[in-house]
């Protein structure tokens, strides 16, 4: 089972971290993170790298294709080279996945088209220029295709995706394993359940950081 995870520069480390020590406990599985070009891909802040061994074009066939989100996928949405190899590797996955505004890269490559699909919950609405309906469920299936919501919820991702494809027992093990056990010291987890103040002022830092 070849999984493979798309690295960009200013990526956000967690979406591609979050799923990687979930799913690669999965039975059989080999994990290749794959870039335009092998190197070094660093995360938005520019302090931590992640490295990619592979070129997209030498796996052109992933039985799981994991798009990770971050800043970058700013670009990505109009690099038509990663666009072309994300449809191409579609056509043959089991599974093609999603964290954060990696959405917005399926959606521009045009996989998304009347499907529910969720993201970052401030690019929620930009799912829409890509035919999608945005949805606030932290982890959408479509078909084969899935999508989550903003950076942890990637964890939450790959936990469905091991129980759908090892069962239960397995998603449930790796879980332990990783001892994935959430207890925020705050409940400020999503827009809806956040302080208006709080929401308000990470807007602000959004758009200035824009």
């Amino acid at each position: 089972m070849e999984i493979v995870f798309v690295l960009f520069d200013r990526i956000t480390a967690l979406d591609a971290v979050g799923p990687y020590e979930v799913l690669q406990r999965l039975p059989g599985a080999t994990v290749k993170f794959a870039a335009k070009e092998p190197g070094e891909y660093r995360t938005d802040k520019g302090f931590l790298a992640l490295v990619a061994d592979h070129a997209l074009r030498d796996v052109p066939r992933p039985d799981i294709l994991v798009v990770p989100g971050g800043f970058g996928t700013r670009e990505l949405v109009e690099d038509e080279e990663v666009l072309h190899y994300v449809r191409g590797a579609h056509e043959h996955t089991t599974w093609t996945t999603s964290v954060c505004s990696g959405s917005l890269v399926l959606g521009a490559a045009g996989l998304l088209r009347g499907l529910d699909a969720t993201s970052h919950w401030t690019e929620l609405e930009t799912l829409r220029q890509y035919g999608a309906t945005p949805t606030l469920q932290r982890v959408v299936t479509q078909g084969k295709v899935v999508t989550a919501a903003g950076v942890s919820a990637g964890i939450d991702m790959a936990l469905d995706l091991t129980a759908r494809i090892a069962g239960d027992d397995v998603a449930q093990l790796i879980q332990l394993g990783i001892e994935y056990d959430p207890q925020p010291p705050f409940d400020s987890g999503s827009p809806a359940k956040a302080p208006k103040e709080i929401v308000e002022r990470y807007r602000a830092l959004l758009a200035a950081r824009s």
